[in-house]
């Protein structure tokens, strides 16, 4: 099997840069010519996207609805929505062995610019699309808008239109379960699951991808900002690792062949830049502000789930691997960038409760799916981050609920966390609530007053409501103000804020304003 066979057996494909012109309206770019049939008003149903952003390049992507087994595909980059000003433009190909997907890295761009972006195709032009690059240095403010969990079938995207509509945002993280595997009917008109049974096989993967592409609201964030994304388990199957996930049984096949078909569908669909097959844990940097390091703690390394505490504290249990792990301590140690950003799937924090599920020391924990479940891996990274004096924020998705927490080694030891000020802190951690998947309702809320006393280092949480994130840094501080959803199964969505809590450099303590 030759390199690039293997890669596209796991969905990747040697993506090589396309190199822009250095300077606008070059007149040695190519232009769109055409004199065929025309092709059908839906060929670029599925709108465009872009991704990955760096202070020289960006990805663009689109996909080609037609049944041929390969067309040919204009593209051109400019710095003006009137595209007099390009920048970069050439034919590429869709193929029936890419799903008709079609991804370019467009390098050689300018550092902290806007560009707007299209493609064309059997006489038919796509909508445009606008993205920017990071800045190679500075100060100035860094604004994410922050989503994860987003289950087609119980609810409109909202929170996609809300973010879509903001002009402050340099990138949106996609933190994982941008899909659900599991199908049936909607719960509401019109979104039952395609395909409706599970996504066992690449075919079924595919339709899933294509399902939440045609959405509107999803296509308009795509359209309006560069999106950094990771996988969680919802992309496979339920509380997936390494070498299999709860939700998958023999009856489904191999996992082996599953897993590649999940993860090749993924890297088709994505704006997301491939490299080593199966590697989806990257790094970016924005200005001096803040160095972004996006993990998998899902399928790279982990090993499957313990069921106790004490194995859980075990040198068994891994989360990252030794190759992610030595690749993320190397980037924190090396960063000269005022924070170190995680993007990252399953909550760090510590969530412990008297009468959990096993006794401990401060109480038990609840939750073995997260880094409660792999200790070890939580601590060598403490000890990274407190070595190498980085000031951490963590970004989580995953829990379908609002959280604040601020990150220590033993939250429930007075000796070495100081809830009043803050002393103990390596960092903080801000989770997401799900777009549209359900919240943890079934949890009363005198159970939630028990776990803000018996963990004191959360400082709130939500744990009902849908919505998303916008997280700013500037160099002496980090802001994060949730959103919340008031009905994901209106028509029209009501987004109100919930919530705003600043730490600061200085003392890592989380203020709610």
């Amino acid at each position: 099997m030759d390199r690039r066979t293997f890669l596209k057996a796991f969905g990747l494909s040697a993506l090589a840069p396309w190199y822009a012109t250095s300077c606008a309206d070059d007149e040695s770019l190519e232009t769109y010519v055409y004199n065929g049939p025309l092709g059908p008003e839906d060929l670029f149903s599925h709108a465009v996207a872009s991704g990955d952003p760096l202070n020289d390049a960006v990805i663009i992507w689109t996909r080609v609805s037609t049944r041929q087994d390969a067309v040919e595909v204009f593209f051109e980059v400019a710095l003006d929505q009137a595209f007099s000003n390009r920048v970069a433009a050439g034919y590429v190909s869709a193929t029936a062995q890419d799903d008709h997907t079609v991804k370019i890295d467009i390098h050689r761009l300018a550092s902290g610019k806007t560009y707007f972006y299209r493609f064309a195709c059997l006489g038919r032009y796509s909508t445009v699309g606008r993205t920017q690059t990071t800045a190679v240095s500075g100060l100035a403010p860094i604004v994410f808008g922050v989503v994860s969990c987003s289950n087609y079938r119980r609810g409109y995207f909202h929170a996609y239109r809300a973010l879509a509509e903001r002009d402050d945002l340099d990138c949106v993280l996609h933190l994982g379960d941008y899909i659900y595997e599991n199908g049936g009917p909607g719960e509401i008109p019109g979104r039952d699951s395609d395909p409706p049974h599970e996504c066992v096989t690449l075919q079924d993967y595919r339709r899933r991808y294509a399902q939440h592409r045609a959405d509107d609201d999803l296509q308009v964030l795509h359209a309006r900002h560069p999106m950094i994304a990771v996988w969680d388990d919802h992309e496979t199957a339920n509380d997936s690792y390494r070498d299999g996930a709860d939700a998958h049984s023999t009856n489904e096949g191999s996992w082996v062949i599953r897993k590649a078909a999940a993860t090749r569908a993924y890297l088709e669909w994505m704006p997301i830049r491939e490299t080593d097959p199966g590697r989806i844990f990257r790094g970016f940097s924005f200005g001096d502000v803040l160095d972004l390091h996006m993990l998998d703690t899902r399928l790279w390394a982990r090993t499957k789930q313990v069921l106790s505490a004490e194995l859980a504290r075990s040198d068994e249990p891994d989360l990252l691997g030794p190759d992610q792990e030595a690749w993320l301590f190397d980037r924190l140690s090396q960063s000269g960038a005022r924070w170190n950003v995680l993007g990252q799937q399953v909550m760090m924090a510590q969530l412990k409760i008297q009468g959990g599920l096993e006794a401990d020391g401060g109480g038990a924990y609840i939750n073995f799916d997260q880094w409660d479940g792999y200790q070890k891996s939580r601590s060598r990274l403490y000890d990274v981050v407190e070595e190498s004096q980085s000031k951490l924020v963590v970004l989580t998705g995953d829990i379908h609920s609002s959280w604040a927490n601020e990150l220590t080694l033993d939250p429930n030891n007075p000796e070495t966390f100081d809830p009043e000020t803050g002393r103990g802190a390596v960092g903080v951690e801000f989770v997401t609530p799900g777009v549209t998947s359900p919240g943890l309702d079934a949890i009363p809320p005198s159970i939630l007053q028990r776990l803000l006393l018996e963990n004191p280092h959360v400082r709130w949480v939500n744990a009902t409501e849908n919505g998303f994130m916008v997280v700013e840094f500037t160099a002496e501080s980090v802001r994060s103000e949730f959103f919340h959803v008031e009905d994901i199964q209106a028509t029209e969505g009501v987004v109100n804020s919930a919530a705003v809590f600043v730490a600061d450099r200085a003392d890592l303590l989380i203020r709610q304003m």
